[in-house]
């Protein structure tokens, strides 16, 4: 454990990112001195750094350490051994640590910590989590990878007993390999799903499995823990349980059931059923199934908590959502453009699978961009040739950075493209920019409506394109 009396000034290496900033941001509003360097500093990151009137040094330099003479360094979990930064700091003998490990020293000990997991739907059920909490009066604390639209920000300092946070099983350092959830101390752990995903750290689902039985463990005997009955996995790790496990799905095997789930202009309304007895009727301004069982389990995790119903539900429905989720750029003429961050096959399912719902007989594009290293990779093929089911167009584009990924490991688009047009499902390969923009402007009809996909910025196409299309439009 840190001795917290004794540090007055921090220094983040990699300070750039999204989470080391926002980390930045919090230790700089608790009254430490924080600074920090990256070798990518551009807006938006360096422009909310400078809002925050924390000093970045452009690139990595031992002399910067050395002249600030911090008291501790957070490392980035993208930084390795060569960096002369963490050369220094390793040779200089001076305090390190991870940002999880930051986290859970500066912010959750002795707080009531929620943790939020799964292989999808994080970002959204945590931030749903801390809205629920925020919208009965309390003041949680957030750290969460995305912007919840009713906070403004992917963070909360909060001076409530409850921190709410997004559980990543990617790793934490160079110096811990071990997933970021593992630091968080949970009190409550939600454990939506787990598929095989981050393939550059895993090497198959056996081995992500191993680090959700060691999470399941942590969690105290009077803790609780919420596990999507619906998945095999899930149920799987969670047994033996030694704390409260309260099942919530659709399955007969939940204790928690979400039922008459219906579709409407604005989101989504379903029943909540305990054991059989139903025990509110629910409504979010969301899409799809899979956000169902996002509110169940923020439901059931609130419940656990001791908010009454009432409370819970207006939280759910208030809930705006959080941006790149499903978010509507625009319309122009009778078509809708959408921004999602879906990049794992079974996300990409279930987006489409939403947006179909609300649009049962209009003509739907899937523009895909695999970019994040499992996305990449040959492992998960087989799994896009049944994603983009119910669509009507698909665009995927090249890989990007394909050097990331050894060749023999390297998923191919063009086989993707032939199992799709075997199904009858036109598609075609894409580069982002103005090749994509000129195809998708000329063969765009009233009513159309395009939902761009990936994890990354994709050269703006979904704001580009509408900005296109407008300008046709009004020509």
């Amino acid at each position: 454990m840190l001795n917290l009396s004794r540090i007055k000034s921090i220094y983040h290496i990699a300070i750039c990112g999204t989470g080391m900033a926002s980390l930045a941001a919090m230790l700089k509003n608790r009254g430490y001195r924080v600074i920090g360097s990256d070798e990518n500093v551009y807006p938006p990151m360096s422009t909310f750094l400078e809002e925050q009137a924390i000093p970045i040094y452009q690139g990595f330099d031992a002399e910067h350490i050395r002249q600030e003479k911090p008291d501790l360094v957070v490392i980035g979990n993208a930084m390795s051994r060569g960096n002369p930064e963490v050369e220094f700091v390793l040779n200089e003998k001076i305090p390190y640590i991870s940002l999880p490990a930051a986290l859970r020293e500066f912010f959750i000990r002795g707080r009531y910590s929620c943790v939020v997991t799964g292989t999808h739907g994080k970002t959204t059920t945590t931030s749903m989590l801390a809205w629920v909490l925020q919208s009965a009066g309390l003041q949680p604390g957030l750290f969460v990878g995305g912007l919840p639209e009713n906070f403004g920000r992917g963070f909360q300092l909060g001076d409530g007993p409850h921190f709410v946070i997004e559980g990543d099983e990617y790793d934490s350092a160079f110096f811990d390999k071990g997933p970021k959830f593992l630091h968080y101390m949970p009190d409550l752990l939600i454990i939506n799903n787990i598929e095989f995903d981050h393939a550059d750290i895993y090497r198959n689902l056996d081995e992500i499995k191993t680090m959700f039985r060691r999470l399941v463990r942590i969690v105290p005997s009077r803790g609780h823990i919420i596990a999507n009955a619906d998945d095999p996995v899930v149920q799987e790790v969670v047994q033996p349980c030694y704390s409260n496990l309260h099942a919530f799905g659709r399955s007969a095997a939940a204790e928690w059931r979400a039922d008459e789930i219906a579709h409407t202009e604005t989101g989504s309304r379903f029943v909540i059923q305990h054991r059989g007895e139903t025990v509110a009727e629910a409504e979010i301004a969301l899409w799809g199934e899979h956000n169902v069982q996002n509110a169940l389990a923020v439901f059931v995790a609130a419940t656990q908590l001791g908010f009454r119903p009432e409370h819970i539900l207006k939280g759910l429905r208030t809930f705006r959502g959080v941006r790149r989720r499903l978010t509507r750029i625009g319309e122009v003429d009778g078509m809708v453009i959408f921004d999602d961050f879906a990049h794992h096959a079974t996300a990409i399912k279930e987006t489409l699978k939403a947006v179909r719902s609300h649009f049962p007989s209009r003509r739907i594009w899937a523009i895909f961009e695999p970019r994040t290293a499992s996305a990449k990779r040959k492992v998960f093929e087989k799994q896009f040739y049944a994603a983009f089911d119910g669509v009507d167009r698909v665009i995927i584009a090249p890989l990007h950075r394909p050097d990331k990924v050894p060749e023999a490991e390297r998923l191919s688009v063009e086989r993707i493209l032939n199992a799709l047009r075997d199904k009858a499902i036109p598609a075609e390969s894409i580069a982002p920019g103005e090749p994509m923009l000129a195809y998708l402007s000329e063969h765009a009809e009233s009513g159309d409506v395009f939902v761009f996909m990936s994890n990354g910025d994709f050269n703006s196409m979904p704001t580009k394109l509408w900005h296109v299309l407008n300008h046709k439009r009004g020509q």
